[in-house]
């Protein structure tokens, strides 16, 4: 399972890709207008850290299909051929993507809450399908079914789809995937950061730091000793 940052947080997304496995980084535009800065000075930005071989998301925001491909048109010319843009699994969502798809555009279904929804998606030429994890489970469904339901639908039917699950409130639910084996989670980096947030692994590493300064030295490292 690909691990993707979601988030456009310029300050926050440089640490986590700094420390962490990432293969990219998701955006959406709620997330983007918290930066309160233009969205394109946001994501060249983003671009320029992750490079141009990790792949960027970004969406579109018109409303029928002819704009959807016009902003993806855009938003690629901007970012980059590793640029997967995000289009709204509704109707006018899914001529968009069989009109992507047709250019060679590297499509993301958003909105996702239902497997025939994801379905829809990978039949029209969708390279991820990204259910909402948490706010499935926030209706009162279960987000992790709904995520392994889709997946299943593509392996079943010899779709070329992956699961880009998003939408998380704690690390356990990423790790339900992670298990199952999904193709992708996009995390915000907030739980990204509690994955190892955990007092009994930092006591750990000081013990054994205490230890070996006792028989050595204070500040003393393997390859200071």
């Amino acid at each position: 399972m690909k691990l993707i940052i979601d988030d456009a947080d310029v300050k926050a997304i440089r640490r986590i890709w700094d420390y962490y496995p990432c293969a990219g980084v998701t955006t959406n535009p709620s997330i983007l207008a918290k930066s309160g800065r233009p969205p394109f000075e946001v994501l060249r930005e983003i671009r320029a850290i992750i490079g141009p071989d990790a792949q960027l998301h970004a969406q579109v925001i018109a409303r029928e299909a002819d704009g959807m491909v016009k902003d993806a048109e855009r938003i690629v010319r901007e970012l980059g051929d590793n640029t997967y843009v995000k289009v709204p699994s509704l109707p006018e969502g899914f001529k968009a993507m069989k009109a992507l798809h047709a250019k060679g555009i590297k499509i993301t279904a958003t909105a996702i809450y239902t497997p025939m929804q994801g379905y829809l998606a990978g039949m029209c030429g969708a390279q991820y399908a990204a259910p909402y994890v948490n706010r499935i489970d926030n209706m009162g469904y279960d987000g992790i079914k709904v995520a392994c339901e889709i997946h299943e639908i593509y392996k079943k039917n010899d779709i070329p789809c992956e699961v880009l699950a998003a939408s998380f409130k704690n690390s356990q639910q990423v790790l339900e995937l992670c298990k199952y084996g999904i193709g992708a989670a996009t995390v915000a980096c907030s739980v990204i950061d509690n994955f190892v947030k955990n007092a009994a692994i930092d006591e750990a590493v000081e013990a054994f730091i205490h230890d070996f300064e006792g028989l050595t030295a204070k500040g003393t490292t393997m390859s200071s000793c």
